[in-house]
Order: C-alpha cells, then structure tokens, then sequence
C-alpha cells in the first residue's frame, strides 16, 4: 500500500517543454526545456530563494532530489544556480529515478485526451504504459528516501507523477500543476497534507 511519511518537503515540477505547449503526453520521452522552460525555472529559482530567506534559517531548503530526465534535471540545475547566486549555499543536487515520469505506452508523444480520467480512475491503462496504482506506490516510495535524511529537500519532478503523489496524500488526484510553480507539502497531524503554492510575479 502506498503511505507517504508524515514528512515535509518541497516540490517543484519542470519547466515547459515544446510537448506541454501542444498539449501532448511526454512520460519517459525525454523531452528538453524550451527557452520559456528555461525562463520558468529561473523565475522558481528566485521565489524559492525568498521563500527560504523569508522562512529563516531553521525552515532552508538543504537539498535537491529529481527526476533523471532532463527536463527536471536542467530545471533542478538551474534552481540549485539561482539559490547560489543570490548567496544561499550550493546545494547537493542527487537523482532519484524513482521520480521518473509515468510511462504513457503508446499514448506518448499523442495529445492527452479521455483516456487519461479514466487512467487516473485507475479504469483503463494505456497499452505498454505503467499503472497509476503503481506509480502511486513508486512515487511515494521515491519522496520516502528524499525525506528521509536530516533536513528540507525540493523535489523536482513532473505532473503526472504529483497527481499520484496527491492520491497518496488523500488529495483530489485529477488536478494540473502548472509548470515549475513551486509549492510546500506539510502534513498537519489531523488535518492530513496541506500544499501551499508559492505567488509568482510573472
């Protein structure tokens, strides 16, 4: 059974990619941040900054776990730069591949249509694609490990795999994150999770 230790953390998923702009299923396809993918994790990078700052010393991020694709890879980099640069310490940046995005089977690289309620439903699976019963196991095994050493980690990861990661956390699964929109995951005794996106200025 899926359980997520009660466990903070922060999460952030990639920036934009060509494929997010048409709409399409990316999973394992190792698609690349576009130019306002970039720009997006530049503009995350600052707003977690202050966050941190506004946050004290007690609440700082000390550590960056991601996906092994280069979409959350070069966002994470870019991230883990902009903290530095505005004089935060450079923060170990390590891979999980745990935070891989679904597979979406022969649905890849297709425009995300009906079928993807009915996948979240746990109702069809695409042919050749992973189940969301186990990606919700996987994902909240992946943030286990990412929340298990001493300290606050960010997560930098994808969209499918948060909505699992929601259905682990008792939250409506079926519901977009935008693109590197940084958010805290905080779990409140009986309250359960509560996620708190950061404004952006853009």
């Amino acid at each position: 059974m899926s359980q997520l230790l009660p466990r903070p953390y922060w999460y952030l998923r990639h920036g934009q990619t060509d494929w997010n702009r048409a709409g399409l299923s990316q999973g394992r396809t190792d698609v690349p941040l576009n130019e306002t993918g970039i720009e997006q994790a530049v503009e995350a990078g600052r707003l977690i900054e202050q966050a941190v700052r506004a946050a004290g010393q007690g609440s700082s991020i000390t550590r960056i776990v991601c996906s092994p694709l280069e979409r959350a890879y070069k966002t994470a980099s870019i991230v883990r730069d902009e903290l530095a640069a505005h004089g935060l310490p450079l923060l170990p940046l390590s891979v999980d591949d745990g935070l891989a995005e679904v597979c979406f089977g022969e649905q890849e690289g297709q425009p995300i249509a009906d079928w993807y309620d009915d996948w979240i439903a746990e109702q069809y699976t695409p042919p050749g694609a992973e189940p969301f019963a186990e990606l919700k196991s996987r994902a909240a095994q992946a943030v286990n490990r990412a929340t298990a050493p001493e300290g606050l980690p960010l997560i930098v990861a994808h969209g499918a795999l948060f909505r699992a990661l929601r259905a682990v956390m008792a939250l409506p699964a079926n519901v977009r994150l935008p693109n590197a929109i940084p958010l805290s995951a905080e779990h409140n005794g009986q309250v359960g999770w509560t996620l708190t996106e950061l404004p952006l200025s853009r």
